[in-house]
């Protein structure tokens, strides 16, 4: 079962939801230590008074904000507990918002919000259901670990989860990286559409939606462990390289998708550009011109000698 790791409660107008936080996620990412490669020591990092000068333990630090390069003002952990906010205690609903308007580059992390105790089960119970109803997300403010956050609550199965948002302003523009401008046929966007289409899923569940790295690793470490050679990186058949024709590539990307989900492979050409024909007008013209001839010619009636 997760750790709780924040208590407090939901405000929804003068509704009040007492609930507990527990992380919704796990990190089964592998961790490695820092060794000294001669002997194999560990390294550590120690904490060290630069005016003291010597070592100190954890119950000898705390927090501090460097007014100048002389002055420190120390801050607490129960005065940053006890800030004038009614988002220190409480994750403060401000407004409900359908779920498309939020980017996605301000969602962070996400955390399971449970009912505390049986006075909680009703109040939390109505939240999740108006927010399941509506089809909309509340967007709140909160407080944790020093600092006020915006957050974003919406439903899972049958309980309530909270990510962590970003600020508008903690979001930077993307103007600078914009690239240089190019034109595209619709032959192309068809084809990219066309590539799109081979590629949908309806979930994320397959091998490759898999941790390859981690397993990688663990193979690794486990050879290293029996002495063996670790695997070697397989080559794949082609490199990639510079795209020359786009419509090919698009076209070769269809049938190796639709193979890899073992789907018929053979796919038509997707659409190329079609070779320019002579105008039709210049072609009438021409016919029309010899008809003209023609009429010309067997009108005449030879002359008398």
């Amino acid at each position: 079962m997760p750790r709780n790791i924040w208590s407090g409660a939901i405000s929804f107008g003068l509704v009040t939801v007492p609930i507990s936080v527990a992380s919704a996620t796990e990190d089964h990412s592998i961790r490695f230590h820092q060794y000294h490669l001669e002997d194999m020591g560990r390294v550590r990092v120690r904490k060290y008074c630069e005016l003291e000068d010597r070592e100190i333990d954890q119950g000898e630090i705390g927090k501090g904000y460097q007014l100048t390069k002389e002055q420190v003002i120390p801050i607490s952990d129960e005065e940053l507990r006890d800030l004038p906010l009614p988002t220190a205690k409480a994750i403060e609903i401000v407004a409900f918002v359908p779920l498309d308007s939020v980017d996605p580059l301000k969602i962070g992390e996400g955390y399971y919000l449970a009912p505390s105790g049986q006075v909680a089960a009703k109040p939390y119970k109505l939240l999740r259901m108006a927010l399941a109803r509506s089809s909309k997300v509340a967007v709140a403010k909160y407080a944790w670990g020093g600092r006020e956050r915006l957050g974003l609550l919406r439903v899972r199965e049958d309980v309530i989860v909270l990510h962590a948002m970003r600020w508008p302003d903690e979001v930077r523009s993307p103007e600078e990286l914009l690239p240089p401008q190019v034109e595209l046929s619709d032959e192309e966007i068809n084809g990219a559409l066309a590539l799109m289409d081979s590629m949908t899923r309806e979930d994320l569940e397959g091998e490759e939606f898999q941790d390859s790295y981690t397993e990688a690793l663990s193979q690794i470490i486990e050879a290293k462990r029996e002495d063996r050679e670790p695997p070697k990186l397989e080559e794949p058949e082609s490199k990639p390289g510079q795209i020359v024709d786009l419509m090919a590539a698009l076209n070769e990307s269809v049938q190796q998708a639709r193979a890899s989900r073992g789907e018929d492979a053979e796919v038509h050409e997707l659409p190329k550009k079609a070779a320019k024909k002579q105008p039709a007008k210049k072609t009438a013209t021409k016919k029309t011109t010899k008809k003209v001839a023609a009429k010309k010619t067997a009108g005449r009636r030879p002359r008398s000698a």
